[in-house]
């Protein structure tokens, strides 16, 4: 049997080049789902650009650290950073603020509903859940979250964990990558999960080589890719001045990614026994009722907390 990947674009809704790069990589035939952030200056370009493609699976991508709030910052202060405004903009410091117990799962809950049904009311069937710089590895993220996906009828969630085979960049790089894998055992044990009323692939590959994914290690990794269901999460864009005004380290590093997949992904498809290109739409509780035209998404007005 073949593989089967899922190739992801994240921060869908960040930029236009962003959108634009999106679009065009999935007309081309390169990319087969995104995840759209509620929070995105071109949230409404990407709203239009998704329902414009009805085959291009789209995800939240819930942001919770490095930018705005969708709910009030007095409702979720534990989230807030010291401007009172907006989230941490250190990822360390939310890091360590999880693991020391100062984020409350309620807070996280409330915001990424608040996220979730943005969407939602926009018009957009949401597929599956990821989250900006992974922050669901932790359990303190990974519940509420869970608890989200299945009050808003949302059948997959992105695994946070990388696997061994597909590890790429600098040797620091792959030790904090397998560092994280000791948070694996309980993601896996959370109830959603282990029954399977939330989905999930059997690894993200793609996570190490953020920020260096050329055609060349691309190519790679396609090569290296065994059987089962994988996800690969990709960042294109084009580096234009809309991406200049955004605080990101990716920047050249998103067009580097646009044409590493428009390179070395149609040349791993034409290939004999090719994994097959699916989309998070197919995976989950739901997948057999969209097939068939009978999944009724929610309209973002369900009361979830």
């Amino acid at each position: 049997m073949p593989a089967r990947l899922i190739i992801n674009a994240d921060d869908f809704g960040l930029t236009a080049g962003i959108n634009r790069s999106i679009a065009e990589l999935h007309d081309a035939g390169a990319i087969s789902s995104a995840t759209l952030m509620a929070d995105g200056s071109e949230f409404r370009d990407a709203v239009d650009i998704a329902k414009a493609r009805p085959n291009l699976s789209v995800g939240c991508h819930i942001v919770l650290v490095d930018g705005i709030p969708i709910s009030a910052p007095e409702d979720i202060p534990t989230l807030i950073g010291a401007d009172g405004k907006s989230f941490r903009v250190s990822l360390i410091e939310f890091v360590i603020d999880a693991l020391l117990g100062r984020i409350r799962e309620t807070d996280v809950l409330r915001e990424a509903a608040a996220q979730v049904q943005k969407l939602q009311r926009a018009g957009i069937d949401i597929t599956h859940l990821d989250t900006h710089k992974h922050t669901h590895l932790f359990p303190v993220i990974a519940r509420p979250l869970l608890h989200v996906a299945e009050r808003c009828s949302i059948g997959a969630v992105r695994n946070p964990f990388e696997q061994p085979w597909s590890m790429q960049g600098g040797i620091l790089r792959q030790l904090q990558v397998h560092a994280l894998r000791y948070f694996r055992s309980q993601f896996f044990s959370l109830p959603q999960i282990r029954s399977g009323v939330v989905t999930t692939t059997e690894g993200t590959i793609g996570i190490s080589a953020t920020g260096d994914l050329n055609a060349a290690t691309l190519a790679h990794i396609l090569a290296s890719m065994p059987e089962g269901t994988w996800e690969l999460v990709c960042h294109p864009g084009y580096n234009d001045e809309d991406l200049e005004l955004v605080p990101t380290r990716l920047r050249e590093e998103r067009n580097i990614e646009r044409l590493a997949l428009l390179d070395a992904a149609p040349q791993k498809f034409s290939q004999p026994n090719p994994p097959q290109l699916i989309h998070y739409g197919q995976l989950g509780v739901y997948s057999a009722k969209r097939e068939l035209g009978q999944y009724i998404p929610p309209t973002g007005y369900e009361k979830v907390l």
